[in-house]
């Protein structure tokens, strides 16, 4: 385990961080502590996360005139690690909440350390757990149903009625198989295939020999960051023809680095905030993404590429929103804070963030609905929205 503040040689991110406050030795009256994988294989996710958090925090430094300080910590893209620096965060840096990770096994064993401790959890990514049986936790993330369905519709309207799935062999690719599983069915389409691979392999040939084989009309990957071009690549490389889908989990620039030429004319959904620029002025999205696209910029000194560091946006404007509610009933850094904004996050009322408009409620992990989704094309390295 090691702070994000010992990372200070490495780089642009670190002295950002710093130049941000993050943190740094002010007697903050509320504390968020974030953990996310800055190295390891889903580190192409955490970074964005991270800096999405740094815009975040210049857009609202403060609530109600209190000053908020953010304590980052990186998992190494380990879930034990990451259930360690939730008991850190917890224990030692004494944070009102927990937000994070880059990856649903990581993102489940801070939600229980959340739920240990009675601190509430704001998740990044989709996360497989049971609401009630840890009504600590919810995310900002999009249900990967509500994402799925919408791959499903744009394979019936492409006359797709087979279809092979490649996907991690972790909680990740568990949510989408079981996701399409679902929805191909009532759609009409067959999955012929449930071929996984692990976050750091380096060939994923054998699996798609034996999908290519099928002959299936389309593919669907449930991959995430650059590990997620691993299917593309070799299903180009096996002169695959027909089309391949892919989710949420990759979209970001280092997906579209790696994936080079092979991603070309790939279909997946995302937040609006990926394409804000192509959205009609009507869209309830469109300002708030907007708005943070010039923050992120002025913080990074770098456009924003990617899905990812809007979510850690999205969550920050979730947590300012309920923290503003809480403290009219207890006081940051007590227990009774804790509770009182766990409370008025799952209280939430038609947030405007840059991937949908929030409204939470007990019981349920996710606050986003239709509004939350759109379909986009990978065209020339470029995401270009598919109406």
């Amino acid at each position: 385990m090691k702070s994000l503040m010992q990372t200070l040689t490495r780089g642009a991110l670190a002295a950002a961080l710093t130049a941000c406050g993050v943190a740094s030795a002010f007697a903050a009256d509320l504390k968020v502590g974030l953990s996310v994988s800055l190295s390891g294989p889903n580190s192409s996710l955490g970074v964005p996360y991270a800096k999405g958090m740094q815009a975040a925090l210049a857009y609202k430094p403060e609530i109600n005139g209190r000053k908020v300080q953010l304590i980052v910590l990186d998992d190494g893209s380990d879930p034990t690690t990451a259930g360690r620096n939730a008991r850190k965060l917890i224990e030692e840096d004494k944070v009102d909440v927990l937000m994070g990770t880059s990856g649903v096994p990581a993102a489940i064993a801070m939600a229980q350390v959340g739920k240990e401790a009675k601190v509430p959890m704001i998740g990044l990514t989709p996360i497989l757990l049971d609401a009630n049986e840890n009504p600590w936790v919810m995310t900002v993330a999009q249900p990967t149903q509500l994402m799925i369905d919408a791959v499903v519709e744009r394979m019936k309207r492409n006359n797709v009625k087979t279809v092979g799935y490649i996907g991690f062999t972790d909680a990740w690719g568990d949510l989408v198989y079981n996701a399409l599983m679902k929805a191909a069915p009532e759609a009409g389409i067959k999955v012929v295939s449930n071929e996984r691979y692990a976050r750091a392999d380096a060939s994923v040939t054998g699996q798609v020999l034996k999908i290519v084989a099928l002959r299936p009309d389309a593919v669907m990957t449930g991959g995430a960051g650059t590990p997620g071009a691993l299917p593309f690549l070799a299903l180009q490389e096996r002169g695959y023809k027909g089309g391949v889908y892919g989710q949420h989990g990759l979209i970001n620039p280092d997906f579209v680095r790696v994936v080079g030429a092979s991603g070309q004319n790939a279909l997946m959904p995302t937040g609006p905030v990926i394409v804000a620029e192509q959205l009609p002025d009507s869209h309830p999205t469109k300002k708030i993404a907007t708005d943070f696209r010039a923050v992120f910029q002025k913080v990074n000194n770098a456009p924003t590429s990617d899905a990812f560091s809007a979510y850690s946006f999205d969550g920050w404007l979730v947590f300012a929103d309920a923290a503003s509610r809480a403290m009219k009933k207890a006081e940051p850094g007590t227990a009774e804070f804790r509770v009182a904004l766990r409370d008025a996050i799952f209280s939430t009322k038609e947030v405007v963030g840059t991937h949908g408009v929030y409204t939470f409620k007990p019981g349920s992990l996710y606050g986003v609905d239709e509004r939350a989704r759109v379909i986009v094309k990978l065209d020339n390295g470029q995401w270009k929205l598919a109406p």
